[in-house]
C-alpha cells in the first residue's frame, strides 16, 4: 500500500454510545404533508442550506480514519449535471485488504459488545435522523433528483429500519430453544457472521443503504460499505451520523469505488463472510457467483443476501373500482420516474375496462409535471444520461411493439437535465420486450386480457417475482391471487410500490432475488448465525 499518496485527516471519533430504549412499541414514521405552509417553508430552508454545502470533497473512511486517493468520484444533480453534489475518493481493488483488515480488527471488540449497546446506537442515529429530516431530504432531491415526499418516504423508512432493527436486534437476543431437554440448560445464540459488504442500490441510497448497514452492524458485524456512484454523498452523511452517534471506528468503512475494482475485491476477499446487495439482476448474479467461488485461505461458505428488482404487474379486474385502479397504477409506475424495483411496469386489463381505462389512464397521466427536483414536480429526471439513453431506446421498442399513448420524448430544459415524459404503451404483447425487461424508468406497458384466468397467467410469465397488486370486488378472485399471484409482496386494492418497515417485509421471488424481506422479522436472521449451546445440570 503507497501510504505517501494519501491524505490522512486529525480529527478523533467518539467512541462512547449513550445507552438508549427503544421509546414504546414501534411504530412507523408519519410522512410530512408539504401541503402545510411550514413544512413547505422547511424544506426550502433545508435546501438553501445544503445548496452551500454541494461540491465539498467527502473522504474514505477506513477504521475511522480518514483518508483521500488521487481518482475521485464526481456525483452530480441529474436535474442539473454540471452541478456537482459531492467528490468522492474512489477505492481501488489494492484498498480491499485494508478495508477488511480495519473491519477484522473492529469485529474483534464490536462482536463482543453487549446488544443493548449496539442497538443504542442505531436508536442515537434514528434521533439525529429525525432532528434533520428536511437536510436529509434536500440532499436526496439534489443527489438522485426526489421531489418532496420520495424524499421524505425515503428519510422516513431509514427511520423506520434503524428503529425496527433495534427493537429486533434485541428481541433475537432473548431467544431461546422451544423444548428444555431433561437434564439439561439449553440455550440458543444468535451470533454475528463476521465481516459483510454491503453495497446498495442509488434509488434508494438513504433507506436501503442504512438499513443493510444498521441491520448488519446491530447483529454484531463490522462492514465494509461501497455506496453507488450516482449516490454516495447521502452514503457519507449517513456514516457520519453514526459517528457523531458514538459508533467506534472500523465498525462501518466507507469505500466508494468501482465494482469491477474495489467491489469484486470485496467480494471475492477469503475473509468476507457475507454480502448483502440491492440492484440489478445482472451485477446481482455475478456477485452470487464470485462469492460462490471458495478462495485460498477461506474457511466458510459465504452468504449472499440479494435483491435485484422487478417485473412487476398491476391486474385490473372488469369489476375493479376504475378511480382507485388509475390513481395506483399512476402512482406506481410514475413515482420517482419509475425508478423503483417495485414500480408498476405492466398494468393488465381485463377486457371489458381495456379501452375506457386506458382512456382514463391517458387523461391521469397528462396530469403529471416533470421538472427539476428541487420544484418539487409529480417527475423529477432519470438518474444519469445512460439511463436517460436507455429510456429513449426502450421508447423506439415501444413504438414498434405497442401503441404510443402518452409521453414518448425527453423533455428538455436549459440546465440540461435527464428529464423524460411519462410515457404509456398500450396493446402490449405478453411476450413483447416493453413486458419482459426490467426498463426502471417511466415507461408502462398495457396488455388487454380476455378474463381473470389469462390475467393471472401473464402476471406470471416473467423471470421476476418482486411485487403485484389486483384490483377487484370479488373476493375469490382476490382469495386466488393470494395463492397463485407469485410475487414476494402482493397487494389488493392498492398500489404495489411503498413496502412499509414492519407491516410488509420486503423481499421478491425467482430472479428478484432472495427473498431477503427486508423490515421483517426474519431479516437479522442472514446477519446472523445460530449457536446452539446444552449444559449437563
Amino acid at each position: 500500500m503507497d501510504y505517501n499518496r494519501w491524505v490522512m485527516a486529525t480529527e478523533t471519533l467518539p467512541t462512547v454510545i449513550q445507552p438508549r430504549q427503544p421509546k414504546g412499541a414501534f411504530a412507523n414514521e408519519p410522512f410530512t404533508d408539504f401541503k402545510q405552509h411550514e413544512n413547505a417553508r422547511r424544506m426550502k430552508a433545508a435546501l438553501e442550506v445544503v445548496a452551500a454545502e454541494l461540491g465539498r470533497e467527502y473522504d474514505l473512511v477506513i477504521g475511522g480514519h480518514r483518508f483521500r486517493t488521487k481518482g475521485k468520484i464526481r456525483s452530480v444533480n441529474p436535474s442539473r449535471p454540471d452541478q456537482v453534489v459531492g467528490i468522492h475518493q474512489k477505492a481501488e481493488a489494492e484498498h480491499a485488504p485494508q478495508a477488511m483488515q480495519a473491519a477484522l480488527e473492529a469485529y474483534a471488540h464490536w462482536s463482543r459488545t453487549s446488544v443493548e449497546t449496539r442497538a443504542s446506537l442505531l436508536l442515537h442515529a434514528a434521533e439525529i435522523i429525525r432532528e434533520r429530516k428536511f437536510e436529509f431530504c434536500a440532499w436526496l432531491t439534489y443527489e438522485v433528483g426526489k421531489n418532496w415526499a420520495e424524499a421524505d418516504a425515503d428519510v422516513g423508512e431509514t427511520i423506520d429500519f434503524l428503529e425496527y432493527y433495534a427493537r429486533e436486534a434485541l428481541r433475537l437476543a432473548q431467544a431461546k430453544p422451544s423444548i428444555q431437554y431433561p437434564g439439561e440448560r439449553n440455550e440458543l445464540h444468535y451470533i454475528p457472521l463476521g465481516v459483510g459488504a454491503v453495497i446498495p442500490p442509488w434509488n434508494f441510497p438513504f433507506a436501503i443503504m442504512a438499513g443493510m448497514t444498521a441491520a448488519a452492524i446491530v447483529a454484531g458485524n463490522t462492514v465494509v460499505l461501497k455506496p453507488s456512484s450516482d449516490s454516495p454523498t447521502i452514503a457519507a452523511r449517513f456514516v457520519n451520523v453514526l459517528e457523531e452517534a458514538g459508533m467506534p471506528g472500523g465498525v462501518v468503512n466507507f469505500c466508494p469505488g468501482s465494482g469491477a475494482t474495489f467491489g469484486n475485491a470485496i467480494v471475492e476477499h477469503p475473509k468476507t463472510r457475507f454480502i448483502a446487495f440491492t440492484g440489478s439482476k445482472a451485477v446481482g448474479l455475478e456477485i452470487h457467483e464470485r462469492a460462490a467461488k471458495t478462495q485460498p485461505g477461506q474457511i466458510w461458505i459465504k452468504r449472499t443476501i440479494l435483491e435485484m428488482g422487478g417485473k412487476d404487474s398491476i391486474l385490473v379486474c372488469a369489476d375493479a373500482d376504475l378511480d382507485a385502479a388509475v390513481e395506483g397504477v399512476v402512482a406506481s409506475a410514475f413515482g420517482f420516474s419509475g425508478q423503483k424495483c417495485s414500480a408498476c411496469s405492466r398494468a393488465i386489463i381485463e377486457a371489458p375496462l381495456y379501452d375506457v381505462f386506458v382512456e382514463r389512464l391517458r387523461e391521469r397521466v397528462a396530469k403529471l409535471t416533470v421538472g427539476e427536483a428541487i420544484d418539487n414536480p409529480n417527475m423529477g429526471p432519470v438518474v444519469n444520461k445512460a439511463a436517460h439513453e436507455s429510456m429513449l431506446r426502450y421508447i423506439e421498442i415501444g413504438k414498434k411493439e405497442g401503441r404510443l399513448v402518452a409521453g414518448g420524448h425527453s423533455v428538455q430544459t436549459e440546465a440540461g437535465g435527464f428529464l423524460m415524459e411519462p410515457t404509456v404503451f398500450a396493446d402490449v404483447s405478453p411476450q413483447a420486450v416493453l413486458a419482459q425487461e426490467e426498463i426502471f424508468g417511466p415507461v408502462l406497458a398495457v396488455i388487454k386480457v380476455k378474463d381473470f384466468e389469462e390475467g393471472l397467467a401473464v402476471v406470471n410469465n416473467t423471470e421476476y417475482g418482486l411485487t403485484g397488486a389486483i384490483y377487484t370486488a370479488d373476493r375469490e378472485k382476490l382469495d386466488r391471487a393470494r395463492h397463485e399471484f407469485h410475487v414476494g409482496n402482493l397487494y389488493f386494492n392498492r398500489k404495489c410500490t411503498g413496502a412499509m418497515v414492519g407491516a410488509h417485509p420486503f423481499g421478491g421471488f425467482n430472479m428478484s432475488g432472495t427473498d431477503s424481506k427486508a423490515g421483517g422479522p426474519d431479516y437479522l436472521l442472514l446477519f446472523t448465525q445460530a449457536k446452539s449451546v446444552a449444559e449437563r445440570l
